[in-house]
């Protein structure tokens, strides 16, 4: 498979960005007919230790793309939400803000509160913007409005990876059921898999944020939602409080008692998790399918002459409940490029900085924020595998945008390591049978306040009924006490919400 060739850089990038003002006498903060927009200026969150250069060569390279010039704000990650909260607050705002926490309270009361233009129906009128997938848009809505373009990812990067060589060892095949997962994971906890003479595997090897991840997942294909869903009398509910929930529970807690999950899990830390991985402690991991090539990798370095082999599966399914997976990217979508209406005070204008979206969007400045400028930071083989020229320059200058990208979609590279690449296909895949959750637009003033702590205490029930300190009759009267607590009143407001959003 050969890359596609990028386009060249279009003389006329700047014609198709800079808008003259259109039907009489509006226009841009330079005022009067016939004003443009060339400047965008932009808070940008970035997750690497040091900040590219000013006027530095990715920089340089996406102005000479877009036709406009560009000013970062770049705010460090660890403390995005207090710089964000303190703009908001003062109303001084770039033209264009990175909001990547999407339960940040005070940013969804910014929009809310019109602080923000709304842009669903400008989308339309752009080559990329237009193409943002449905279910992406409805993730990034507020109470049925979209404040932001929605910085996009794949909708649902989980699955189930088991050790390929185990089950060669063993006779076994690859499991797409959940039937045929529960013989695995038995397997892999009595019949030796490694074929070491010891009783030192498991099958399911899990970390303290099972309830919030590893299980949440497996819950999905019981029929279980994502967080919330919708009930059939038409109430927004905690998919905690669910029988496909609870089935779930009982299925993983009868593997727990026959030894098929590590016995510390509820405690496990995620590097203690991943150590025993490359270690060969346990055959079974439910998380993003992209991991595969890390826990080959690590599994490499912990023992070269390792025979660790795995399967991905995003196929998994139980009984007769439809194939589905649970987003684990809150529907594809990363947060919002939002345009405040205090900067940006025309349509015209408006127009202007959705167009310098849309064009990061375009391969070119998708390839620039990813890999950097072809024979300065990377090359391409005759397969079109990326290769880093210059690790410590490549970190410097390249890496510090890749949070930046309004997509994460644009192009998929070919790797030289197969994993990444079926990973990359089965997530794709993924997409298809996506299960969203219906309370992540709407909102609740009780849930602001009161979620953190309901949620809370039913991971630790969850925890309890797993590590056998509480049966499913004591997990059920937790949870109905939590109604008395705030989660009635959280249920009620959702529904309500949820109801005005789709009348």
């Amino acid at each position: 498979m050969r890359r596609n060739q990028l386009p060249a850089i279009a003389g006329t990038a700047a014609c198709a960005l800079v808008l003259t003002a259109c039907g009489g006498d509006g226009g841009g903060s330079g005022g009067g007919e016939g004003a443009e927009k060339d400047t965008i200026s932009w808070m940008s969150v970035v997750h690497t230790p040091t900040t590219p250069e000013t006027d530095g060569v990715i920089e340089s390279a996406l102005q000479d793309y877009t036709g406009m010039e560009i000013e970062f704000q770049w705010v460090p990650a660890a403390n995005a939400d207090e710089k964000i909260n303190s703009a908001l607050a003062s109303d001084s705002l770039p033209d264009l803000v990175d909001l990547g926490n999407i339960t940040n309270t005070t940013v969804r009361q910014a929009m809310t509160q019109g602080q923000f233009w709304e842009v669903e129906e400008y989308l339309s009128e752009f080559d990329n913007l237009s193409q943002i997938p449905p279910e992406t848009i409805e993730s990034a809505k507020i109470n049925g409005t979209l404040y932001g373009v929605p910085k996009q990812k794949p909708m649902a990067r989980y699955g189930v990876l088991v050790r390929q060589d185990w089950l060669d060892n063993l006779g076994l095949e690859v499991p797409h059921t959940i039937e045929e997962l529960t013989e695995v994971a038995i397997a892999f906890a009595e019949d030796d898999p490694d074929g070491n003479g010891k009783d030192d595997t498991t099958g399911f090897y899990d970390r303290e944020e099972s309830f919030q991840l590893g299980f949440r997942s497996l819950a999905g294909y019981f029929g279980a939602g994502q967080r919330f869903e919708l009930n059939d009398a038409g109430e927004v509910i905690p998919s905690f409080t669910t029988d496909a929930w609870k089935e779930a529970m009982e299925w993983y807690r009868s593997l727990y008692d026959k030894g098929a999950i590590n016995k510390e899990f509820v405690t496990l830390q995620k590097q203690n998790q991943y150590d025993g991985i490359y270690q060969g402690k346990g055959g079974i991991v439910v998380t993003g399918l992209f991991e595969a090539r890390g826990f080959y990798e690590g599994g490499l370095a912990a023992d070269p002459d390792t025979t660790m082999e795995w399967a991905l599966i995003n196929d998994m399914t139980y009984d007769d409940v439809p194939r589905r997976i649970l987003t684990d990217t809150n529907g594809g979508m990363g947060g919002w490029f939002a345009i405040p209406r205090s900067t940006v005070e025309t349509e015209e204008e408006l127009r202007v900085v959705l167009g310098f979206i849309d064009s990061l969007l375009d391969e070119e400045p998708f390839t620039l924020m990813t890999n950097g400028i072809e024979g300065d930071h990377f090359e391409f083989d005759d397969d079109g595998v990326v290769s880093i020229l210059d690790q410590t320059k490549w970190e410097q200058e390249v890496q510090p945008f890749a949070s930046s990208r309004p997509s994460d979609l644009v192009v998929t590279f070919p790797s030289a390591q197969p994993y990444v690449d079926l990973g990359n296909e089965l997530m794709e895949e993924n997409a298809e049978y996506v299960v969203l959750n219906p309370a992540q637009s709407l909102t609740s003033e009780t849930f602001d306040a009161r979620w953190s702590v309901i949620e809370q205490q039913a991971n630790d029930a969850y925890n309890q009924y797993m590590m056998g300190q509480i049966d499913m009759d004591q997990y059920e009267a937790t949870i109905d006490a939590l109604g008395g607590e705030g989660l009635d009143q959280i249920v009620e407001e959702f529904t309500a919400a949820h109801a005005e959003a789709n009348g």
